[in-house]
């Protein structure tokens, strides 16, 4: 595994994002592990994971499969909300690139400004970049790419992604490969349950051991359901 998703994996741990138990998510599965990225709640945190997330998306602009010219980060509520605008300070920070940033509102405001879009007013021709934490079944991105589109005429270039559960969506294949094939949406993640498996298994971080037989066994049992 590259560096900087050895890193991220470790970020995880150390903030309290991953944690391993007993959890019911959105999809209504039910899992022994939980990616959340709400735990990301300092000044120093969200630096960090802004700037991890600004290095996948330069990283995929680089290997070509990222326009450069995005024009738009468009963070899904709500964890999204936050994750975008980290990231987008990153990539001014560190990039040199000042990219838009936006978000909905749950419901549209029939005063002030009004409307259902806060931040970045979308246009047509804009080229926006979607932001999210996880994906499990798919469900956020459903939802938020009808608000997109009903703004205005604008190419959806890719979504960015902390984990890939690589979990099933509607179907038998993947939540990232139905979004794919029915909306023509790429998914980046920064790192899958896969690597994140290898890189803690039987390791020791802040001296014990993150991901040991037992809990191995269990995201095993998870993945012949669900992935």
């Amino acid at each position: 595994m590259q560096s900087c998703r050895k890193r991220f994996v470790r970020f995880l741990i150390e903030s309290g994002a991953l944690t391993f138990g007993d959890f019911t998510l959105k999809s209504g599965r039910k899992s022994p592990y939980m990616i959340n990225t709400g735990k990301f709640d300092s000044g120093v945190s969200l630096s960090r994971l802004g700037c991890f997330y600004a290095h996948g998306i330069y990283e995929q602009m680089e290997l070509g499969f990222i326009p450069e010219d995005v024009s738009i980060l468009y963070g899904s509520p709500y964890k999204g909300i936050t994750i975008a605008t980290a990231t987008a300070i990153a990539m001014a920070a560190g990039y040199d690139r000042d990219i838009g940033c936006c978000f909905n509102r749950k419901e549209a405001k029939d005063h002030g400004e009004g409307g259902s879009i806060v931040g970045y007013r979308l246009k047509d021709g804009d080229k926006v970049l979607m932001i999210e934490d996880v994906i499990t079944a798919g469900t956020a991105v459903r939802e938020t790419l009808p608000v997109i589109k009903a703004q205005a005429d604008v190419e959806i270039c890719g979504l960015i992604i902390s984990v890939d559960r690589m979990e099933r969506g509607k179907g038998e294949k993947t939540a990232i490969q139905e979004i794919q094939e029915e909306f023509g949406i790429n998914t980046f993640p920064i790192v899958t349950v896969r690597e994140i498996i290898d890189e803690l298994y039987n390791v020791k971080v802040g001296g014990k051991v993150v991901i040991d037989d037992e809990i191995k066994e269990r995201m095993e049992d998870y993945f012949k359901l669900y992935c």
